[in-house]
């Protein structure tokens, strides 16, 4: 059987995904799922480098005003530039370096 990370693996080298559609795919309901996934990516980004491999992050984008979040594994809440909450989640890739 697989772990969680090793089915996000895998799920990532087929498409890019965001954490809230890798939450659908892995059946995580709850209030700490992104959270939780939000910690694999990491550990995942860590493990891919010794792989030869790398994460791909598209950074989050408001949907207001179109600022451009920093490319790191998170998913904000607030835009810093006009405080909207209309945020388009980062989306996430494995590829081969």
């Amino acid at each position: 059987m697989m772990t969680r990370r090793q089915k996000i693996i895998n799920l990532l080298e087929e498409r890019d995904y965001s954490i809230s559609e890798l939450a659908v795919m892995l059946e995580m309901r709850g209030k700490g799922s992104k959270k939780i996934i939000v910690d694999d990516l990491k550990a995942i980004a860590k493990t891919l480098k010794r792989e030869g491999k790398v994460l791909l992050v598209q950074p989050a984008v408001c949907r207001k005003c179109g600022f451009v979040f920093s490319p790191d594994i998170h998913v904000p809440s607030k835009c810093p530039k006009c405080k909207s909450s209309w945020i388009e989640e980062p989306r996430f890739k494995i590829s081969q370096r």
